[in-house]
Parts: C-alpha cells; sequence; structure tokens
C-alpha cells in the first residue's frame, strides 16, 4: 500500500512537471520596426485613396480598432489565440487568405507575423481591428506559394489584416 502511495505521488509530481515543461514559452518580443521608407509608403498610400483614421504604432505598423471587444486579458505571445481573419495584399480587394467560423482558427501570437503580434494586443475577444502591415512586419522577401507552386504573395508585399478576436487562453 506504502508502495502504491509513493506510485501515485512520483507520477502526480511528473504530470505537473511535465505542464511547467509544456508550458514554458521561447517565444522573443520582436524588436523588429519599419523604416520610415515603409511608414511612409503606406502613409502615401492613405492619401492617394482617403484612408483616414489609422494610427501608428511604434513598430511601424498602422491600425484601427473598429470594435474593442471586452474582458481585460493580457494578451501576451505565448497565448492562445481565436480568431477570424481576412488578408489581402494591400491595394486588392480579394483576400489572398481568409478563415471564418464560429470557433475561429487558433495560434499561439508568438507564431504570427510580428505586425500582428504587436497589433493583436489591442483588442479583446469580441473585438476587431484593421492592420496596414509592411513587409519588414510582415513576411519580408519571403515569397508565399499555394500548395500547387502557384504564388500568391510576392516577396516585399504590404499587407491590409482584418482580424476578429473571438477569445484568449
Amino acid at each position: 500500500m506504502r508502495l502504491l502511495s509513493l506510485t501515485l505521488i512520483f507520477l502526480g509530481l511528473m504530470a505537473v512537471s511535465c505542464m511547467k515543461i509544456n508550458n514554458s514559452c521561447s517565444y522573443k518580443e520582436s524588436t523588429v520596426v519599419a523604416d520610415t521608407a515603409q511608414v511612409n509608403y503606406i502613409q502615401r498610400y492613405f492619401s492617394t485613396n482617403n484612408i483616414t483614421n489609422m494610427q501608428l504604432h511604434p513598430c511601424g505598423a498602422f491600425y484601427k480598432i473598429n470594435n474593442a471587444g471586452t474582458g481585460g486579458l493580457n494578451t501576451i505571445l505565448c497565448s492562445r489565440v481565436y480568431f477570424n481573419y481576412a488578408v489581402y495584399k494591400m491595394g486588392y480587394s480579394i483576400a489572398f487568405d481568409s478563415h471564418s467560423s464560429t470557433q475561429g482558427i487558433s495560434f499561439l501570437l508568438g507564431e504570427l507575423i510580428a505586425g500582428v503580434q504587436k497589433l493583436a494586443p489591442l483588442i479583446q475577444p469580441g473585438g476587431s481591428i484593421t492592420m496596414y502591415i509592411p513587409p519588414s512586419l510582415a513576411y519580408g522577401s519571403q515569397v508565399l506559394k499555394d500548395q500547387n507552386g502557384n504564388v500568391i504573395l510576392p516577396a516585399n508585399s504590404y499587407l491590409r489584416f482584418e482580424m476578429s478576436l473571438i477569445a484568449v487562453q
């Protein structure tokens, strides 16, 4: 009986220990900041297209909070976020990628592009945000292709990202 008790305690300690290991976060906050040329390019786009009420984040991405949401949650890089989104190459009206469902799509915030990592924490569950993200905070010189090898996003593309946050864990 004593051996069984010790075994159960040992297994319990191992489970707690494993949970701590599995919950560790290795994501580091991005220090990338868009250069002046990229910021100016987006500002010129806004001016040419009569886009107003956009705010400049210190990282160099622009945003507009459409709905702040509620909850008072502190979203960090290791938070699991559930959201719906549509992402467009800036200047285009057809999304090259999107997701919409009741439960949203789930990612750890630290897995997403730097611009989204910086701007998504500005809203709470139920909130929505429009983001304009320069290449240095998006995919940079990387070309995105679909499963057939077709280019869906050229290198150094500027993005418009529409996001609705459903939940944060």
